[in-house]
């Protein structure tokens, strides 16, 4: 018993320094990185020979685009794997990154969970969600990993986000939920209501204090960037991907530097999105703690929330057992086979759309609304069906442990997305920063004065926020910091911004336009 002991808290001894130990490796791994290069580029110049450039990277491609002129999709798989052959990252092969990031993942939980000594004192200061994020980046800021040639965020948001969506909508009770009565509705809205007029008035004072980071309005035009912002901040992961794909997707003919642009724009906006939200979500959490002395200062009752709390606390209670090989291959089963489902229901829906769009053209506004993509039936079929669900007795796979499978998958995305942060943009971009703070700023503003007109209990402001602002990811976190219980709660209202978020983030994103300068 005693080696025991002493083992354990050797090891526990030893995390406390992993943070510093994984610094020092991965400055390691840079400055050996950038030795290899020097010593290349010395070789090179010996030689009379030049090193691969952009440009000649861009003439490769350019080459690709007129040899196949009606292939523009093999046009850019083959850029990506001529990039992916020329990159100066230390490591290409997506098995090993995922396996780095699984590791990092299954650190942060293991600390996460010591509550004594300093990491209790860690993560009562800084979110678990924000290290997830964060550790991911360093891989990119020191080019051990170059997250432009990686396969990984494909396979996290077209395979991985689908089944967890059916997974944590597995055991929601709709009706228990409804009789929260509408102030849960009112605040998610009032946040959605924020993040879309936010972004425009932040957009607009930036552009009048500080015109050089605003720019113009053109193809690769800060706004574009900005709406991927507000499709996270709105409903989340997926629907910033779906951004992404509406107002930062090069054109067929889009110039090499047009296209390295929108690339980097999109890194800076992840930047953004990921520092401005866990910089709330840190007061949110702190403000978990003193919950009851906010209700009162906003005279709200919270006895509603109590009551379902007592009511999902008992169903988890009722159907939890230990689980067997057989009820991982169900939740396995179902999740995938539902993401199937959507795939194929998503890509004749798509199709469909994009039918009409041709025979048409005055059903071109479906194409603007997202509804000609794919991925956007994708998220939404997905979700309706974890939700038809939860009305049979599949819901008492929650008993073993269906939400917790799928919320492993939900921080394999965020570890991707933070993969595709770029750090360095706090420093180089800060005016970028300054329209997410004051974007932020306007959200917060509206929720607490909707939250003291309708007196609703802080625990709806703070889910209601996160549900827009983190989406699945950390929506159930906030809930749950509030009591395990009160999980799916954060995944409904998540799940709602979700459906929502494309279409919002759209308004938001052509009202970012409107208040962009014109290009001369």
């Amino acid at each position: 018993m005693f080696a025991f002991r002493s083992l354990t808290t050797k090891v526990s001894f030893s995390f406390k320094w992993f943070p510093i130990g994984l610094i020092v490796l991965l400055v390691f791994f840079s400055n050996s990185t950038a030795r290899a290069q020097e010593q290349q580029i010395a070789a090179d110049a010996t030689n009379g020979q030049a090193a691969v450039t952009i440009n000649q990277e861009a003439g490769k491609i350019d080459q690709l685009k007129q040899l196949f002129p009606e292939e523009q999709g093999l046009v850019k798989e083959l850029a990506k794997v001529i990039k992916k052959n020329e990159t100066e990252a230390l490591i290409s092969n997506d098995a090993i990154i995922f396996g780095i990031l699984s590791v990092m993942l299954a650190l942060i939980f293991y600390t996460s969970s010591i509550k004594t000594g300093f990491w209790g004192k860690f993560y009562k200061i800084i979110p678990m969600l924000l290290i997830c994020y964060f550790l991911p980046s360093l891989l990119t800021f020191f080019h051990i990993v170059d997250h432009k040639t990686s396969n990984l965020y494909f396979v996290a948001t077209r395979y991985l986000l689908p089944a967890t969506l059916v997974l944590l909508t597995l055991s929601i009770d709709l009706r228990e939920i409804f009789r929260l009565g509408p102030k849960a509705l009112i605040m998610f809205f009032t946040g959605t209501v924020g993040v879309i007029l936010g972004g425009p008035i932040a957009v607009l004072i930036v552009a009048t204090l500080a015109p050089d980071v605003i720019g113009v309005d053109g193809p690769g035009s800060v706004w574009r960037g900005l709406s991927t912002v507000a499709g996270s901040w709105i409903g989340g992961g997926a629907n910033q991907a779906a951004m992404q794909v509406v107002f930062l997707t090069p054109p067929n003919d889009a110039s090499p530097e047009l296209e390295k642009k929108m690339e980097d724009i999109y890194s800076v906006m992840v930047a953004v999105d990921v520092f401005v939200a866990e910089i709330w979500m840190l007061f949110l959490l702190l403000g978990v703690g003193k919950h009851k002395a906010i209700d009162k200062f906003l005279k709200a009752d919270a006895s509603s929330i109590d009551r379902l709390q007592e009511k999902m606390e008992s169903f988890s209670l009722s159907v939890a057992r230990v689980p067997t090989t057989t009820d991982f291959m169900i939740i396995a089963g179902i999740g995938f086979g539902a993401t199937a489902i959507a795939h194929y229901c998503g890509a004749e829906i798509s199709g469909f759309v994009d039918g009409l769009m041709a025979e048409n053209p005055s059903l071109q506004f479906l194409g603007d609304l997202g509804l000609a993509s794919s991925f956007f039936w994708l998220i939404v079929i997905s979700t309706a069906i974890g939700i038809g669900l939860s009305f049979t007795s599949f819901r008492n796979l929650e008993g073993a442990g269906a939400s917790k499978i799928g919320t492993v998958f939900i921080f394999m995305l965020v570890a991707v997305i933070g993969m595709q942060m770029d750090i360095r943009a706090v420093v180089q971009k800060p005016g970028l920063f300054l329209v997410g703070g004051i974007w932020m700023a306007i959200h917060v503003a509206l929720m607490f004065l909707m939250a003291w007109l309708i007196r609703a209990p802080y625990f709806f402001l703070a889910v209601g926020s996160k549900a827009n602002i983190g989406g699945a990811a950390s929506a159930p976190v906030v809930a749950a910091a509030f009591h395990p219980a009160l999980a799916p709660v954060g995944v409904l209202l998540a799940v709602l911004g979700y459906a929502l978020g494309t279409y919002g983030a759209m308004i938001c994103a052509w009202l970012m336009q409107m208040a962009t300068p014109a290009g001369g």
